[in-house]
């Protein structure tokens, strides 16, 4: 869907300019410094409205939180949510995947989220998708060992898709789940895109990745 262009958008953009970063790349292995604390870093690969991340970083107070976002009149609309929230462990950067290795160091994130990224469906565009094999390995070296990738669609083919990848990449696979909301799994967060598709009877996929130097 296209996302119709913000009215007053650099207006609104300044007035959350102190949770939005907007050189990344100058706060590479000092991201504790913007923090002001040693708590660990995690970090949302496509936050879209911020419903999400908002929630997961008031339920976690010691740890930090970084949203990336690369469509900007999206990120707004996080970013003025996480303002009238008030959260002060969560920062914003407007970006996109494939730049990760300038703006975070090796191990310098202990957790990644993929919630619900644009499946590229046709098969001449499987290198775009957040979970193909170049992706996994940006991944690897932003996370430490065992740190962990959890993810979630609605897309079947994108979900066999990645469990496929996954699985040639030999990482290990936890918490695999067909059908999250009709399951046992505990302490999930929705997003926007989730709540408007399970209400619809959609299932949920979701599973999680642990990272280790043996890969």
């Amino acid at each position: 869907m296209r996302i119709r262009k913000k009215t007053n958008r650099d207006a609104r953009l300044e007035r959350c300019e102190s949770i939005h970063v907007k050189n990344p790349e100058k706060y590479k292995e000092k991201w504790n410094t913007l923090f002001g604390n040693s708590n660990p870093v995690h970090l949302e690969i496509g936050c879209g409205k911020g419903s999400f991340i908002t929630q997961l970083a008031m339920r976690n107070p010691d740890i930090n939180y970084v949203a990336m976002e690369k469509c900007t009149d999206v990120i707004i609309m996080a970013m003025e949510k996480a303002m009238n929230l008030s959260i002060p462990n969560l920062l914003f950067i407007n970006g996109d995947a494939g730049s990760l290795p300038e703006i975070f160091s090796n191990g310098e994130i202990s957790r990644i989220y993929i919630n619900f990224c644009d499946p590229w469906p046709k098969s001449g565009h499987k290198k775009r998708r957040l979970t193909y094999r170049a992706f996994l390995d940006i991944y690897k070296s932003l996370l430490p060992c065992s740190g962990e990738l959890h993810f979630k669609t609605d897309n079947r083919r994108l979900f066999e898709f990645s469990l496929n990848e996954f699985a040639g990449y030999e990482v290990k696979m936890q918490n695999i789940s067909l059908d999250l909301h009709n399951s046992n799994f505990e302490g999930n967060i929705e997003t926007e895109y989730e709540k408007n598709f399970s209400e619809k009877g959609f299932p949920i996929f979701r599973c999680e990745l642990v990272f280790n130097d043996n890969n």
